[in-house]
């Protein structure tokens, strides 16, 4: 038998010893990271559709996202969204057609509700789901602001968040139609 061989054998056997008084999963995780509380899932359980179905209660300024955006966004998406080591969250107006299009929530996402729903459940990068709905709403807001779709002065909520129409809205084209009647 090669060394090869021995090796891995002893190497199964070890598992199978550690199986029969484990759990086969437990024995073969990773032990990476440690496990959720109920607190850190809360913020990742709200599910915001397009149509601002599932929108929390809160309100944000532009003022207050321009200082929160500072503080946990700056360093990866740069100022004002761009030029950051991370994807540009601002620009790209009239580059989708062009050979270099530039994806960003100004020029792309057809929906200013889903900037909520990701902000929320994806940000700030190293503690997903820490910020509060009045500070996700204000980094909407200011992020609508950057890309020229919301005035400087404007606070943002359920009721003004739903009413916003993003410019590449209609440049979308669904497999399915959620407004269409069966």
């Amino acid at each position: 038998m090669s060394m090869r061989s021995l090796i891995l054998l002893a190497c199964l056997s070890c598992v199978g010893v550690l199986a029969e008084e484990q759990d086969i999963a437990t024995v073969l995780a990773p032990s990476l990271g440690e496990t959720a509380s109920a607190d850190d899932l809360t913020s990742l359980t709200l599910n915001v559709l397009p149509d601002g179905q599932g929108l929390p209660a809160g309100s944000g300024t532009v003022s207050e996202g321009r200082a929160l955006y500072a503080a946990h966004c700056v360093s990866c998406h740069g100022v004002d969204g761009q030029n950051g080591i991370n994807d540009a969250l601002a620009g790209g107006h009239d580059t989708l057609t062009s050979n270099r299009p530039v994806r960003t929530v100004g020029s792309y996402w057809p929906y200013a509700t889903t900037i909520f729903d990701y902000i929320n459940r994806a940000m700030p990068y190293r503690d997903p789901g820490s910020l509060s709905h009045d500070d996700v709403y204000a980094l909407t807001a200011y992020l609508l602001h950057v890309n020229d779709i919301l005035d400087e002065r404007a606070t943002l909520d359920a009721a003004s968040l739903k009413r916003i129409e993003m410019p590449n809205r209609n440049n979308f084209i669904w497999a399915i139609n959620p407004g269409a009647t069966q």
